[in-house]
This record gives C-alpha cells, sequence and structure tokens, in this order.
C-alpha cells in the first residue's frame, strides 16, 4: 500500500513538473543577448533589467530550430532591443509585453489582425498574474486555466451618419414578403458592412471590418460569410453577437464564396494559389482542399451541388469540377470575357459581356446547342426554376430564357436610369432584388410572376446584400 501511494506520489509531481513554465534555454541566451542580466522567474514571467515585464506564449507545436531568429514584431521590423508589444520567435515562442495604463491597469497589444503563433499560444499555467493585468477580448484564448480578467468586448457594430434634416423621408413601406427582414449591404468602397432594415432607406448601424468586403455570403441567418480585399482570411460573423466569431486563415487571399446549405460547407476560392477550399459551416474550419487549373473566378454551384463551375481569369478557359465523382476536372472550352455562368437541365449558359450573346453547351458532349443574341452588357445571371433571368446594365432590363427552349420570352425593363449591376435571389422566396451602382435604388422582382413589384429607395450603393430575418441579439 505504501509503495502504491509513493508511486501515485511520483506520477503527481512528475505531472506538476510538465506543467512548469521553462523557457527553452537557447531563447534565454537569445533575450539576454539584447539585455544582460534579464530575470527569467520560475512562473515564466520575463523581467528585464528597467523592470519591463514581457509574459511568454508556449505554443502548442514548438518547432525545433538551428538558431534562434525573430520571424516577426508588432510594431513590424522592429529588433529586440526596442523593446517592440509582440515578439515572435522562429520556434513559435512569443513574447507580449506588458502595457501600463491608467488607474494601475496593465494590458497587452491587441492585433487587429492576430497572428496565429498569438492566437494559438498560452500563457504558463502557473504563472503569479501581474496585477491590474487585463487581456483583449480578442486574446481570451491565450488564458488557459489562469484567473485573468478580459477587457469587455465592443463587437464590431458601429454608429453610421443619421439624417439631420427631419423633413426627408427615411422609411419605406416593405413587401409583405420583406417585412421584418434586414438588409446586409457591402457598398464595394467601405470597410464597414451596412445594416438597412426592411422599412428603412438609410443604415440602421454599420459592423466594421479590416478591409473592404469582397464577397459576402449568408447562412441559416445566424452567420455572414465575408472575404476582404488584401486580407488572407475569410471572417465568420454571428449576426446575434454582432461579431467576428472565427477567423479562418488562408495562406492566399480567398475570394468568392459558394453556399451548399444541404451539405452544409461552403466553398471558397483562391485564385493566387489556384485552389478551391471547403469549409466545413458546423466548425467553421478548413476541410478540404482542392487544386484546380489557372486562376479561377466567375464561380457557379449547380443546384444539385455536383458540380463548380468557374472560369481561369488568365486564358479564359471554362472548367467544370465533379464534386461527386473525386473532383474530376473537365474541360468546357473558351469563351471571351464571360460574365456569368449557369447551369440549368445539364446545360451550360454562358454571358459573353462584351459580345452581347448567350452560349449554350450541353455538358455531357460539350457541343455548341445554340448562340444566341441577348441584351447589352449582360452583368449578371440568375437561373430560377425552369428559366435564366439575364440583367443587362446598358438598357436595364431583364431578359428570360425558358431553359426547356432555349428561346427568350420575356423582356422586363426595369426604367430606373441607372446601371443596373447584381441580381440577387431572395432565399427561401420567387424575389430576386436587383442593385443599381447610380440610382439610390433598388428592384424587386417577381421570379414566378416575371415582373418588377417594387422599387424602393435606399441610400448606399450595393455591391453585394444577404437579406435575412431579424436576429435576435445576444447581450444587446
Amino acid at each position: 500500500m505504501r509503495k502504491f501511494i509513493l508511486l501515485l506520489f511520483l506520477i503527481f509531481m512528475s505531472a506538476n513538473i510538465s506543467f512548469a513554465a521553462r523557457i527553452p534555454t537557447e531563447l534565454q541566451d537569445y533575450i539576454n543577448t539584447s539585455f544582460p542580466k534579464t530575470e527569467f522567474r520560475f512562473d515564466g514571467v520575463i523581467i528585464l533589467p528597467d523592470s519591463t515585464l514581457y509574459l511568454p506564449l508556449f505554443p502548442a507545436k514548438p518547432i525545433n530550430v538551428e538558431k534562434i531568429e525573430i520571424k516577426s514584431t508588432i510594431p513590424a521590423n522592429k529588433p529586440l532591443v526596442q523593446k517592440p508589444d509582440a515578439v515572435i520567435f522562429n520556434n513559435n515562442y512569443v513574447l507580449l509585453k506588458v502595457i501600463n495604463e491608467k488607474d494601475n491597469k496593465k494590458t497587452v497589444i491587441a492585433p487587429t489582425d492576430v497572428p496565429e503563433e498569438i492566437r494559438n499560444g498560452l500563457l504558463p499555467q502557473d504563472m503569479l498574474v501581474p496585477r491590474g493585468l487585463i487581456i483583449p477580448e480578442s486574446l481570451k484564448g491565450i488564458i488557459g486555466n489562469l484567473n485573468v480578467s478580459v477587457a469587455e468586448n465592443s463587437g464590431i457594430k458601429v454608429p453610421v451618419p443619421q439624417v439631420k434634416n427631419t423633413n426627408v423621408q427615411t422609411t419605406v413601406t416593405p413587401l409583405p414578403e420583406l417585412k421584418n427582414k434586414t438588409f446586409y449591404i457591402a457598398t464595394g468602397y467601405s470597410k464597414n458592412i451596412q445594416v438597412v432594415n426592411s422599412d428603412s432607406k438609410t443604415p440602421a448601424y454599420a459592423l466594421s471590418q479590416n478591409h473592404v468586403p469582397n464577397c459576402m455570403k449568408g447562412y441559416k441567418n445566424q452567420f455572414l460569410l465575408v472575404t476582404e480585399f488584401g486580407s488572407t482570411s475569410l471572417n465568420v460573423i454571428s449576426l446575434a453577437d454582432e461579431d467576428v466569431i472565427k477567423e479562418i486563415l488562408f495562406t492566399t487571399k480567398p475570394d468568392e464564396i459558394l453556399i451548399d446549405e444541404d451539405k452544409q460547407i461552403a466553398y471558397v476560392s483562391s485564385p493566387e494559389d489556384s485552389s478551391i477550399y471547403i469549409v466545413n459551416l458546423e466548425t467553421m474550419t478548413l476541410s478540404k482542399q482542392i487544386k484546380i487549373n489557372g486562376m479561377c473566378e466567375r464561380l457557379t454551384l449547380s443546384d444539385d451541388g455536383t458540380k463548380i463551375f468557374y472560369v481561369d481569369k488568365k486564358t479564359n478557359e471554362i472548367w467544370a469540377i465533379e464534386l461527386d465523382n473525386n473532383y474530376l476536372l473537365k474541360d468546357i472550352g473558351k469563351f471571351p470575357n464571360v460574365s456569368k455562368i449557369a447551369f440549368n437541365n445539364n446545360k451550360l449558359y454562358i454571358t459573353s459581356r462584351t459580345k452581347n450573346h448567350l452560349a449554350i453547351i450541353d455538358y455531357e458532349t460539350n457541343g455548341l446547342i445554340a448562340e444566341v443574341e441577348i441584351t447589352a452588357k449582360p452583368v449578371d445571371m440568375l437561373s430560377f426554376g425552369n428559366n435564366l433571368f439575364i440583367l443587362g446594365a446598358e438598357s436595364n432590363v431583364i431578359q428570360v430564357v425558358d431553359t426547356k427552349t432555349d428561346e427568350i420570352t420575356d423582356s422586363i425593363y426595369l426604367n430606373t436610369n441607372g446601371f443596373s449591376t447584381n441580381i440577387n435571389h431572395v432565399e427561401g422566396t420567387n424575389l430576386a432584388i436587383i442593385s443599381d451602382s447610380r440610382a439610390s435604388i433598388y428592384c424587386v422582382l417577381d421570379m414566378t410572376k416575371k415582373e418588377i413589384i417594387k422599387i424602393s429607395p435606399i441610400e448606399v450603393p450595393i455591391r453585394a446584400i444577404v437579406v435575412t430575418d431579424k436576429v435576435t441579439k445576444i447581450n444587446k
């Protein structure tokens, strides 16, 4: 019995030792080169000779390197001797400088884009927490089991300028199908996503982003998935929290997003590395990389979720990916200045913006079925039932093509004197919203009746729009 108790004691002690905060000797030597007589306290806290404190972050997967070097710093390109706010080493260890604030409060830097090494690092779990330390909410993952205060997160909700003239009418009467809906709008020039209630023409507020949004899709009336120009991450915004709850990092800039709600996955293109990535929407994690040919754009997902079509922007070659056939790539052929691809009744429909024609291709044979003259400057196209709705920007007209006969059956004129840009299906309805880059309006198309049933004013241009039910906010 005594031997058994002694064995348990030894196991307990060895377990405790494994959690002890021990800075690698080679890293200590590197720091001592710039700051001789630095104190490496038993609990992991690093104290420079002038009493500057650094908190180490231990990596989940340390890297064995021949020589310790600085990988990056915040601010950028600062030597250690200048005591930057954050230092990331090539072995994945991180140092965070303790910053003194008012009222004896202390904190650490909260980068706009949190590096992976910081996000995945962990403070020493037996660390004596500096008195008054408050960790930014965006870095709360580094805390582990420590008893550390977290700064209150204000989220990404920001105010927008309001109309001062009380004589200006800001309300509109929405269609019954759009009552109690919310429009999330990316303008194409602002970093903010504008939030507009369906009974108003002005934004109620905005959701701030670090870069200008590029592509934006909704999922289950709960989330927005957003790619941004110049960013290598995909932001997942919780509409209930009104905050970014997940940043999915890529090695190159993600671009277009396709959502397959039935399979609970998203397809995210990255033209720079000739890839389309699959995101598991239940866990919001990357699950697969599909290598493709060329630099993909103009992505289209077939209604049954079995095929993706895209254009190689360098060669104008159109490719199909057979998702249920081991991601087989099929070459459809070259087409000039493709503005949109649609798939209906096992046929490909391809519009050319400059040639103003619609090419119809038999998917099985790759044979050209027909080439139809259409409206000038076809900028967008939407497949709904057995019809294609082709949006022509020059004449502000929507042409309807019956995919059974491949004939133009209707021309729906918008009469807006603007320049139409996109046609967006309102999920769960037979409606589509047509946006305009010149006129401060949007049109609502009934795709069953094939007629415009509403023209409403709106004070912001629409590059991308997601329409959701009103979402109950959390802790607001």
